[in-house]
Order: C-alpha cells, then sequence, then structure tokens
C-alpha cells in the first residue's frame, strides 16, 4: 500500500496520508514520501491549489510510537531549508494548502495541519499536543505556530496537559475557520481550492508569498528559537525506550479524550 495518494482535477490536488490502519502516524517511510509529494505538486503547472487529508479515521495521528519507541529512526524526520534556521514537514511552498482535518490531528500531525495556510474540519476532527507525554519536542513550528492561531495562553494549556480540542472548540478558538458535516469534507475543502484556482494564478502566489514574508518578521526569531531547543532536547534526553513505556498509556489517554 502506498503511504500517500495523490489526484489531480480541476486546478486542485488531494493529497491523502494513507496508513489508516496505523491512523496515518508519521514512520520513517511518510516522512520520506510527504515532502516530495508536496514538492511535485508545486511545481506541477496543472495544480494551482492544494487540500491535504487523511485516509480515515484520522488525519495524523503524529509520529509513529512502534517506531518512535524502537528505532526511534522517525524523530529525525523533517527537512531545513537552505538559508533557514529550523525544520519543517515540507519545502516552502509557492501554492497554497488548505488542511482537510478529518479526525484526529495530534502532535505531529497538528504541526501538519499547522503548517497548511488554512484549515477545514469535519465535525469528528480532534486536536492535541502531547509531545510533553511522548517525551519529545517539537521541531515544526508548534511553539510559534499555535499560540499564533489560537492565543499564548491557551496554546500553553494545550500543550503542557496534553488535553485535546474538540473541533467546535477548535473553531471557536480560531484553529479552524470552518466546520462540515464528515462526508462533506474533502468536497468542501476541494471546492475552496477551485475558488482558489479560478483566480489569477501569479496573483495567488505573490499574495501568499507576501503573506508569508510578512509573518516570518514576527514568527522567525521564535521558529529558530523552537528549533535550537529542540535539537538540544533530543540530543541530551531523548530515550526511545521510555517512549516504549508510555505508549500504551498515551493511545489510551488519546482513545479517552472526548
Amino acid at each position: 500500500m502506498t503511504v500517500i495518494t495523490t489526484t489531480v482535477e480541476d486546478g486542485v490536488a488531494v493529497i491523502t496520508l494513507n496508513r489508516p490502519q496505523a491512523r496515518n502516524a508519521l514512520n520513517s517511510e511518510l516522512l520520506a514520501a510527504l515532502p516530495k509529494t508536496m514538492t511535485a505538486c508545486d511545481i506541477d503547472p496543472d495544480v494551482a491549489a492544494i487540500v491535504l487529508t487523511g485516509a480515515d479515521p484520522a488525519f495524523c495521528a503524529g509520529l509513529d510510537l512502534k517506531e518512535l519507541g524502537s528505532s526511534g529512526g522517525n524523530i529525525r524526520g523533517g527537512r531545513v531549508d537552505a538559508g533557514a534556521t529550523y525544520s519543517s514537514p515540507w519545502p516552502a511552498m509557492t501554492k497554497p494548502v488548505i488542511g482537510a482535518v478529518n479526525g484526529a490531528a495530534v502532535t505531529g500531525g497538528l504541526e501538519l495541519a499547522l503548517n497548511c495556510d488554512f484549515l477545514v474540519a469535519s465535525e469528528r476532527a480532534r486536536f492535541g499536543d502531547t509531545h510533553t507525554r511522548v517525551g519529545i519536542l517539537p521541531g515544526w513550528g508548534l511553539s510559534v505556530l499555535l499560540p499564533q492561531a489560537i492565543g499564548l495562553r491557551r496554546a500553553k494549556e494545550m500543550s503542557l496537559t496534553g488535553n485535546f480540542l474538540t473541533a467546535e472548540e477548535a473553531l471557536h478558538l480560531g484553529l479552524v475557520y470552518r466546520v462540515v458535516a464528515h462526508d462533506e469534507l474533502v468536497a468542501t475543502a476541494t471546492a475552496i481550492a477551485r475558488d482558489i484556482a479560478s483566480n489569477d494564478t501569479a496573483a495567488v502566489q505573490a499574495l501568499l508569498a507576501s503573506y508569508k514574508r510578512i509573518a516570518a518578521t514576527t514568527v522567525g526569531e521564535g521558529l529558530a528559537i523552537e528549533a535550537e531547543v529542540a535539537r538540544e532536547w533530543q540530543g541530551r534526553t531523548f530515550d526511545p525506550g521510555e517512549v516504549e513505556r508510555r505508549r500504551q498509556g498515551i493511545l489510551e489517554r488519546g482513545r479517552a479524550q472526548p
């Protein structure tokens, strides 16, 4: 089974994380495939906008804890672009990326969502940051992008407790801008992407680049700090064996969250 599927129609690429049996958890294979797929769509002249979603029942459960608790190989996922001081789940994109969050978006999965330009959520979506429960630190911008989306104090509470937000709570806080019936999610996100694709492509990309440059003036230093702290933590403290010891409790607690 391929870990990512892609369809392109009417100027819109729909990229689907496709490890449903593992709740689309990020193993080394998926971590390697995702940036390549995103880049391929970004340079495809037939693509004007991108929708990122997951195969049901989850959007992305974060790093695959089985691999993390054994070899720890997937903790080295992500990339640093030339001239950048921080890691990201995919290379810099010139085309809009809409996250269609169909289920749980947890930890690394939440970071994937936060790296999208904006989010539409299914009524079944849930959002959680369990980095501190796993014993790792974010490295894809969560400690900058989450407070930017929902406010610093709420982000601290979410990260330090590991508690989840429902789709409606995420809407109220501004993490997502729309919640729709589950069966309508991809169609809704695709319709928005088609609206984008119907505009002048060069103007869309220029305006998106402007938004990103402006954001970088306020978040760039924070992203560099996050990356520095994560590197130090992983080099000094990360223990795959401790992740494995905690794994079952983390899974059970996640299932019990609303």
